[in-house]
């Protein structure tokens, strides 16, 4: 359209005006840097002498290199409440959600074939399901009610005698919303149904103690807390391993379900990381919290602006705000060289599609278009933000008043 092609022309003159400009970074809840202290110790991996083998027990590198990947399982660990040995290594959080949901449901298919999550999962979670009903077993979708939150009521109603596993994510990717993963454990374990949380989000936000919490199977990654692209883990509890199947075979690594040289690099890392989250998380979330709600003060004063999910049942450092008026597109496209941020999830944004998790919600396809997702990190400071504000209010009037 004229608008369309209108916005990217002027994003085009402020790209070409701004070249040396870094954009302020405010996409944490898709990817954050690297921590310096990580990088380091891959290097330190990659470059040193931790060149061995993990799995070769037989000489002096390879058990170097098994004594830093048990230090590394540990770490990981400890961020969750965990002990080390149940924690599974995989590439990341979207492996971890396909094997807790393939891993249990095909070993348990004899048994029951069906499956209960949320509509407003990750894809890696609703695409596994989806899989999973072509194959012939049942899903029930729940429905968020207009805040993000699942009912308990709903779950108890949604449980059979054939269920075999539940899988509601911790704290949504899109609005930040927190669920009452406790409650909906508890009810899981009443019904002697696993329960698997999507924990991408929270780890290394929120404090996660599954000593305490009524959780089976927990999804993690390292990227999400300052670590490394591609590794991650799945919790698998004493109570779920029997019932739980390999994606992969191929030799007896991580308790003979996720087989594969381990990369030790990699892991490495993510332990770092973990530790460093432990450290961290607390302090950063009572710094993170009212910066993110000042700026959400800001953005709301804008007239039409809506924001998206629960107001208090969210994570500290994620603000999701749907501005009437604009397109969505428009509106990244015009901000692109002094913002960095999303319009929702970083594995949808090529679809150009509205946010299912919002239409979940009960948004209209045109406010979940007209989305923006701003997400905190460490590095974020008071400066950015009110610069952040000010570049998104400008953005959003000048385009108003330019639409057809």
């Amino acid at each position: 359209t004229w608008h369309s092609h209108a916005c990217a022309a002027q994003a085009a003159r402020r790209r070409g005006a701004a070249l040396n400009a870094t954009p302020i970074y405010l996409d944490h809840a898709a990817t954050t840097p690297v921590d310096p202290a990580v990088a380091a110790a891959m290097l330190q991996c990659l470059a040193g002498d931790l060149y061995g083998n993990a799995a070769s027990s037989t000489h002096a590198f390879g058990r170097a290199a098994a004594a830093a990947v048990l230090t590394a399982r540990a770490q990981v660990a400890s961020l969750v409440g965990a002990l080390a040995e149940q924690i599974v290594f995989t590439s990341g959080a979207t492996e971890s959600d396909n094997l807790a949901l393939f891993g249990v449901m095909r070993a348990n298919a004899d048994r029951g074939r069906h499956l209960i999550t949320a509509r407003t999962e990750h894809k890696a979670v609703v695409d596994a399901a989806r899989r999973l009903e072509k194959d012939g077993f049942a899903v029930s979708w729940l429905e968020p009610d207009g805040e993000g939150l699942i009912c308990l009521k709903q779950l108890r109603a949604a449980l059979r005698a054939d269920t075999q596993l539940v899988s509601i994510m911790h704290a949504n990717n899109e609005t930040g919303v927190v669920q009452n993963i406790a409650a909906l454990g508890a009810i899981c374990r009443e019904h002697a149904v696993l329960f698997h949380s999507d924990a991408a989000q929270s780890a290394g936000v929120l404090p996660i103690d599954l000593k305490q919490l009524p959780v089976d199977l927990l999804s993690i990654t390292a990227h999400k807390f300052y670590g490394p692209k591609g590794v991650g883990a799945l919790y698998v509890s004493p109570r779920a391993r029997p019932q739980l199947q390999p994606l992969f075979f191929g030799g007896g690594h991580d308790r003979g379900l996720r087989p594969g040289t381990p990369a030790t690099h990699q892991l490495v890392g993510f332990g770092v990381a973990a530790e460093l989250a432990s450290q961290r998380a607390a302090p950063e979330a009572a710094r993170l919290q009212p910066l993110r709600d000042n700026l959400q003060r800001q953005l709301l004063a804008i007239p039409g602006t809506l924001l998206n999910g629960h107001a208090q049942r969210r994570l500290p450092n994620l603000l999701n705000l749907s501005f009437a008026g604009v397109m969505g597109e428009s509106l990244l496209a015009d901000i692109e060289t002094e913002v960095a941020v999303s319009s929702g999830a970083a594995c949808d944004s090529a679809t150009g599609e509205p946010s299912y998790v919002l239409r979940a919600l009960g948004r209209s396809a045109q406010l979940a278009q007209s989305s923006l997702r701003l997400s905190l990190g460490r590095s974020t400071t008071a400066a950015e933000l009110q610069r952040a504000a000010e570049v998104i209010e400008r953005s959003v009037l000048r385009l108003r008043a330019v639409a057809p």
